[in-house]
């Protein structure tokens, strides 16, 4: 039985049971307990299945896990991303990153940068880069989100509106070929269309399985994308789009192993 095979026979038995347990899949495809294993991480990671103990459930409709767990997946593409973004700033600079888990990885890359001026939504992104080489940062205010730290809603958008920085990072939650880049929640995506107006440049940080993915909101079209870095070449389709619209797309080199 070939990959593609046995993996819509696992998402037709988890469909159709409700949920699927690791040795109940491998006796029915009668293939190995860890190819299941490598094909559930690899269903997962497209938000196809869900793990909870021993088994995996159909996703959550539109869901997104909670921060510390988005924090623990795809970590190695997600710091990959997040030194080539770090690359793209200079000392001195005037930078905003939104809150998310790559934003996150962002946050921490640029440890050895001097003299930045950050602007931020996000606690953990402030925590990470206050106090530290002579950087001034500048959270937003307003009702902090208790999954991660997150301001939010009117408060925050009008805080950001008074800067004007010369890079702009953005974490999104799935990026579709129609809609473009997509939030879970309304404000984050209101918060980042005001974020972007107020950089001279955005640049969108995207691990590979966020693509061909929907989310609830659209930030904005993909024909709008000025940078775009993620872990891996993309697909036809989303290559020629952002080409079509003079997108720059820079492939993060993970670290050698």
């Amino acid at each position: 039985m070939d990959r593609q095979t046995r993996r819509r026979s696992i998402l037709e038995a988890v469909s159709q049971a409700g949920q699927a347990r690791v040795l109940e899949l491998a006796t029915r495809l009668r293939v190995s307990d860890e190819t299941i294993r490598r094909d559930l991480k690899d269903l997962e990671a497209e938000g196809l299945v869900q793990k909870i103990h021993g088994a995996v459930i159909p996703p959550e409709p539109l869901g997104e896990p909670r921060f510390d767990r988005r924090m623990s997946q795809e970590t190695e593409a997600k710091k990959a991303i997040a030194r080539s973004a770090a690359a793209q700033v200079r000392d001195g600079d005037a930078i905003l990153l939104d809150t998310g888990s790559t934003t996150a990885y962002v946050a921490r890359a640029l440890h050895g940068h001097r003299n930045l001026l950050v602007v931020t939504n996000s606690v953990d992104i402030a925590r990470t880069l206050a106090t530290r080489n002579g950087n001034r940062v500048y959270m937003a205010g307003g009702e902090l989100r208790a999954d991660d730290g997150a301001a939010l809603g009117v408060s925050a958008t009008a805080f950001v509106q008074q800067f004007r920085v010369r890079l702009c990072f953005l974490s999104i939650g799935a990026i579709d070929l129609e809609d473009g880049p997509m939030d879970f929640h309304l404000e984050e995506a209101e918060f980042s269309r005001v974020a972007m107006r107020r950089a001279e440049r955005t640049i969108i940080v995207a691990d590979h399985t966020k693509f061909g993915r929907r989310a609830l909101v659209s930030v904005c079209p993909l024909a709008s994308v000025q940078t775009l870095i993620t872990d891996q070449p993309l697909r036809a389709p989303f290559q020629d789009r952002l080409r079509r619209a003079e997108a720059t797309v820079l492939i993060a080199e993970r670290a050698a192993a």
